[in-house]
């Protein structure tokens, strides 16, 4: 008896009413909360940006919004979980560019592919570094910092958020345009490299944001801005381009991201209800309380700005030779 004929008929049907559950559970979605990952520690950007995001996008999608901190790895750890989630909308990843784009040329063993297993589905905010040190440090400005850092090499210390991070990048090229040498100390996010500064352990870095609130109260000192142009929250504040390191850039894109192979709807829809939430004081006022630009964009750009950063990053992880296991 030939079941070729009825075994393709029961398969078709089979496939088509795959797809249309697919069409059916993406109108439905969400029906339960959300969670949103967080890959780096509790009171950095990223985890001050989802916070910001969250209570606007469970305004809007009418379920909550569960920010979940997922730090280690530069990122890794919490990006590798929204990856192997299933992809029906409920889990979802805010990051950093970096953990993103810059990972995978620096790490040998990473146990899930960024570019492949996650689709980009809204960028949030332009994230801007700012040198910042601690008040000990005997420099008034970026030209006598790098002269204390000459006359004591290998002496001083700077952290980040992790390896790969653009505060940890921006650390890197600011050594080799200012041909100085300092140690470079990673940590699970900004929050814990913030407190070792404020305590003393640490003597300088590049702040994503979070420091900022302690350069008002005295207890940091901001000499610069490591982006191509002067924020628009501190004018004031010279590049280091312009401070004697011309070209000096080192700012990134934090976006959200879903595992591959989410609902195209669904995606859309968080993108969209992203942009609308960008668009709220609340959200705005946490994001420029970084330092930090909201940046909503279409989704092309978006992904646009991934190749931009693999190549803007990748010549300088290169040419230092950074390569993590």
């Amino acid at each position: 008896m030939n079941f070729r004929g009825p075994l393709r008929r029961f398969g078709l049907a089979l496939s088509a009413s795959l797809f249309c559950a697919g069409i059916a559970s993406a109108q439905d979605w969400p029906a339960k909360p959300i969670r949103l990952v967080v890959n780096f520690a509790p009171g950095g950007a990223a985890d001050v940006i989802a916070r910001a995001i969250a209570p606007q996008l469970a305004q809007a999608l009418k379920q909550p919004i569960v920010v979940d901190n997922k730090p280690g790895a530069g990122g890794n750890i919490g990006g590798a979980e929204v990856a192997k989630s299933p992809n029906d909308g409920y889990t979802l990843l805010l990051s950093s560019g970096g953990a993103i784009t810059i990972n995978p040329l620096i790490y040998t063993k990473m146990s899930f592919d960024p570019e492949k297993d996650l689709t980009p589905v809204a960028s949030v905010a332009r994230v801007l570094v700012y040198l910042e040190t601690n008040p000990r440090v005997p420099a008034g400005n970026v030209q006598e910092f790098i002269a204390y850092l000459k006359a004591n090499p290998g002496k001083l210390s700077f952290g980040s958020p992790g390896h790969g991070s653009s505060p940890h990048l921006a650390g890197e090229l600011f050594k080799r345009m200012a041909k100085v040498d300092a140690t470079h100390v990673p940590y699970k996010g900004a929050g814990p490299a913030l407190t070792d500064l404020l305590g003393g352990q640490l003597d300088f870095w590049f702040d994503p944001g979070p420091g900022l609130k302690h350069v008002k109260e005295g207890r940091l000192k901001l000499l610069a801005v490591g982006s191509a142009k002067r924020s628009r929250q501190l004018p004031n504040v010279p590049t280091l381009s312009e401070s004697g390191l011309p070209g000096f850039d080192a700012d990134t894109l934090f976006g959200v991201y879903a595992p591959a192979g989410t609902p195209a709807e669904i995606v859309g829809r968080v993108h969209d209800e992203i942009n609308k939430a960008l668009q709220q004081g609340t959200v705005v006022a946490a994001i420029e309380g970084l330092g930090a630009e909201p940046a909503a964009m279409r989704r092309e750009e978006f992904i646009a700005q991934h190749d931009k950063e693999r190549e803007r990053f990748g010549a300088l992880v290169k040419a230092i030779g950074l390569k993590l296991e």
